[in-house]
C-alpha cells in the first residue's frame, strides 16, 4: 500500500503522488527562491578569485559565462512567483543546478590545467547545491550530476587532455561529492515521503473519529450534535435570504413491541432499514438524523409551504409502513411526525428550540391517534 519506487521514490499510486506534489509545492517554491538567491550570491562571489588565476584577456569572457548562468537562475526565480510554477517546478529548479555546473565547466575549459585546480571545487559545491539545497527531487538531481560528470570527463580527458593523475583525483572528489550529496538528498526525500504517508494516515484517522463523533453508530446518520450545527446554518441562511425550512420529528409507532417480541437484533435491523428509507426519500441538501432510540429528525431546506411539508410527512409515513425484512407481515411499523416550520414570527430561533417544538408537535400527532403528522403552533 502506497509503496515507493526504490530509485525514483515516486509513489506507485498516482493519486498519492499527486497529493504529495500538492503538499510539497509551497515548500519547493520557498526553498527554491532561497536557494537561488544564495546560489547567485556564491556564484558572483566566485569572481573574487578571477584576478588571481584568470588572464586579463579572458576576464570579460569568464564574466559573460558567469552572468549567463546567473540570468538563467534569475529567470527561474521569477518563475516561482508565477502560477506556471505549479505545473512545472522540478525541471526549472534542476536547470538552475545544471546551468551552474555547465558555467563552471565552460570557465574551466578556458583555463590552463594549473589554474583550473582553484575553480574545480565549485563543481563539487554545485553537486551538493543541486542535491540538497535547491529542493530538486533526488532522481532529477542524480541525472543532472551524472550528466555533469560524464561531460566533464568527455571534455577534459579527450579534448582538453588533462594530466591523468589530475583527472583521476578530480573524478574521485566529484564521485565522492555525488555519493555524499546524493545519499543525503535520497534520505531526506525518503523520510519526507514517509512522513507524508504518516500524515495521511493520521488525517484519515482524525476523519474517522470525527465521523464517529458526529454520526450515529447504528445507522450512520448524523447525530444530534451534527444536526444542531446544520440547523444553525439553516437559521443563519434563512435570516439572509428569507427562506423557509422545516424540522420533522419522526417517532416510530409500536417499535417497543418489536424489541420486546423479537429482540434487539431484529430491532436494530428495523432501525437501519427505516434510516435507509428516510435517507433515500430526501434530497441531498437535506439532513436525516437519528436522535436516539426510535426517534429521527429531518431537516428540510426550502420546504416552501406547509402543504408541501405535510405532503412529505405523509409520504414518509407510507414509506415506513412498507414491510420490513425480518419482521412478520402482521407487525408493520408506522410513524407519528411533528413538524416545525421556521423561521417565523415568535417561533424558535435556536436548534434546540426547533427540535423541541417539533417534538411537542409529534406528541400531538400521537394524541390524535398516531400514523399522522401535526404542526407546531405558537
Amino acid at each position: 500500500m502506497n509503496r515507493m519506487h526504490p530509485l525514483t521514490l515516486s509513489f506507485h499510486d498516482t493519486d498519492t503522488e499527486r497529493a504529495f506534489v500538492r503538499y510539497m509545492l509551497p515548500r519547493w517554491r520557498d526553498q527554491g527562491r532561497a536557494a537561488i538567491i544564495v546560489g547567485i550570491s556564491v556564484y558572483l562571489l566566485y569572481g573574487a578569485l578571477d584576478h588571481l588565476f584568470i588572464p586579463p584577456e579572458l576576464l570579460s569572457l569568464v564574466w559573460t559565462i558567469r552572468l549567463a548562468a546567473v540570468l538563467v537562475a534569475v529567470g527561474v526565480l521569477l518563475l516561482t512567483f508565477s502560477s506556471k510554477f505549479e505545473k512545472i517546478n522540478q525541471i526549472p529548479l534542476a536547470l538552475v543546478g545544471l546551468v551552474a555546473s555547465l558555467g563552471l565547466i565552460a570557465i574551466l575549459w578556458h583555463l590552463p590545467a594549473g589554474g583550473s585546480a582553484y575553480y574545480f571545487p565549485g563543481l563539487m559545491l554545485a553537486a551538493f547545491y543541486t542535491y540538497d539545497l535547491l529542493g530538486v527531487r533526488f532522481i532529477l538531481a542524480l541525472v543532472v550530476n551524472l550528466l555533469v560528470l560524464l561531460l566533464y570527463n568527455l571534455l577534459f580527458s579527450g579534448l582538453h587532455d588533462y594530466p591523468k593523475a589530475m583527472l583521476l583525483s578530480q573524478n574521485f572528489f566529484m564521485v565522492s561529492a555525488n555519493l555524499i550529496g546524493g545519499a543525503a538528498g535520497y534520505l531526506v526525500e525518503y523520510q519526507r515521503r514517509k512522513l507524508f504517508l504518516r500524515e495521511l494516515q493520521l488525517d484519515a484517522e482524525r476523519r474517522r473519529h470525527l465521523q464517529r463523533s458526529l454520526h450515529d453508530r447504528l445507522t450512520g446518520l448524523p447525530n444530534r450534535d451534527l444536526l444542531s450545527d446544520r440547523i444553525s446554518q439553516a437559521l443563519a441562511l434563512a435570516r439572509r435570504d428569507s427562506g423557509r425550512h422545516a424540522g420533522l420529528f419522526v417517532d416510530l409507532d409500536g417499535f417497543k413491541n418489536v424489541n420486546d417480541r423479537y429482540g434487539h437484533d431484529i430491532g436494530d435491523i428495523a432501525l437501519r432499514e427505516v434510516a435507509r428509507r428516510l435517507a433515500a426519500n430526501m434530497r441531498e441538501a437535506d439532513t436525516v438524523s437519528r436522535l436516539g432510540g426510535d426517534e429521527f429528525f429531518l431537516l428540510v431546506h426550502d420546504v416552501g409551504s406547509a402543504e408541501s411539508a405535510a405532503h412529505l410527512a405523509d409520504k414518509l409515513i407510507a414509506v415506513i409502513e412498507q414491510p420490513i425484512p425480518g419482521l412478520p407481515d402482521d407487525h408493520l411499523l408506522s410513524a407519528s411526525i411533528g413538524i416545525c416550520l421556521f423561521p417565523r414570527e415568535n417561533g424558535p430561533n435556536t436548534p434546540e428550540a426547533v427540535i423541541r417544538c417539533a417534538d411537542l408537535a409529534m406528541y400531538r400527532a400521537k394524541a390524535r391517534g398516531k400514523r399522522c403528522c401535526h404542526f407546531w403552533e405558537a
